[in-house]
């Protein structure tokens, strides 16, 4: 595996449609030096030979440059039955790759794969089903970039993201999807065995990308845990619980789905994290005058490796490594990234 930098440096596959060029412009090449040859050693000036190879193969019919004599004849015969069959295989297929829509395709496909090979700090979904679609709904709103994997070719070609057609458990896959860059991959398979061998493969590339599975079973759950998974989320159950606090607490959970994916909403629920770099450091909230500086209020506050602090102190202490789950306005959020950093 030749990885260097974070970037995977192996070459991508050559598509089957320019391994049939490939050989066929090759086939080619073999008969017009062997019919070289051929009648150079029959006498001929490599300019007359290649004259020679050439309008025998194309059957234009000029006729011989000179005049044959048996030997002439029989290789002539031999020539003309490997050259008119392999010129024939040759101009069937640049047809093919022309008017079939194959240039155009691998263009695009090309054009993709720049543009993943550009991406970085990305998201990787693994999943192009409802579950998929809305994540990525969700990703586009809030201008974040991501690369789709699903094995179907129909499902793909309804994405209009950058998208890689393959298996997500294989490592080539996730290679080409960028995984060495990428900041976060979310499997959204609809089996949890799945969902498992995408876990696995991604962590065993990249140990500190951070994964979000689904999953459809509870008893899944501690399995997709070990094998790596740093979120699980069960749709199923998130939508009943959804549901019930619409039913019980309906002004509620409308506010809460207002703020965390209505990109209409002045004002939205955030993560700032806190770098070992931060002018925060040390700081506590109320030294730190957050909400007088920026205009933002803290919900939450979770020191690195514990439980968070819901409304915490105004002496809690921030350290490198903390979350901060704040509620503001885009320029208040603003504000404090330029300050937390």
């Amino acid at each position: 595996m030749r990885i260097r930098h974070g970037v995977d440096l192996r070459p991508f596959p050559i598509p089957r449609f320019v391994k049939r060029l490939i050989f066929a412009l090759l086939s080619l090449l073999i008969v017009i030096v062997a019919g070289e040859l051929g009648y150079v050693e029959f006498g001929y000036t490599p300019l007359d030979a290649l004259f020679q190879t050439v309008i025998t193969i194309s059957t234009v019919g000029f006729g011989e440059v000179h005049s044959f004599t048996s030997g002439e004849k029989i290789f002539t015969i031999f020539l003309i039955f490997a050259g008119v069959g392999t010129a024939a295989y040759t101009f069937s297929i640049l047809i093919e790759t022309l008017f079939e829509g194959y240039l155009t395709k691998q263009l695009g496909k090309r054009k993709m794969e720049r543009q993943i090979r550009d991406m970085d700090n990305h998201v990787i979904l693994c999943g192009w089903g409802r579950v998929g679609n809305s994540i990525a709904n969700y990703l586009i709103q809030n201008g974040i970039g991501f690369v789709v994997i699903d094995t179907s070719p129909e499902r793909i070609a309804t994405c209009k993201s950058p998208a890689i057609c393959g298996d997500a458990t294989e490592e080539d896959v996730l290679l080409r999807a960028g995984i060495m860059r990428a900041k976060v991959l979310i499997t959204a398979l609809h089996g949890d065995a799945e969902n498992l061998y995408v876990t696995l493969t991604a962590r065993s590339l990249r140990p500190d990308v951070f994964i979000v599975s689904r999953t459809g079973n509870e008893n899944a759950v501690s399995k997709l845990r070990q094998a790596g998974a740093d979120r699980i989320v069960n749709p199923q159950n998130l939508g009943g619980i959804k549901m019930a606090s619409l039913a019980l607490q309906p002004q509620v959970a409308e506010f809460l789905d207002f703020v965390m994916h209505d990109g209409s909403l002045e004002f939205r629920l955030e993560q700032i994290d806190i770098p070992p770099s931060s002018n925060l450091i040390g700081e506590s909230l109320r030294s730190a005058r957050i909400h007088a500086l920026t205009g933002t209020l803290v919900l939450g506050l979770r020191h690195e490796g514990g439980e968070f602090i819901t409304n915490p102190p105004p002496e809690a202490a921030i350290a490198a490594g903390d979350v901060l789950v704040v509620i503001g306005n885009k320029d208040q959020l603003s504000s404090l990234r330029d300050i937390a950093t």
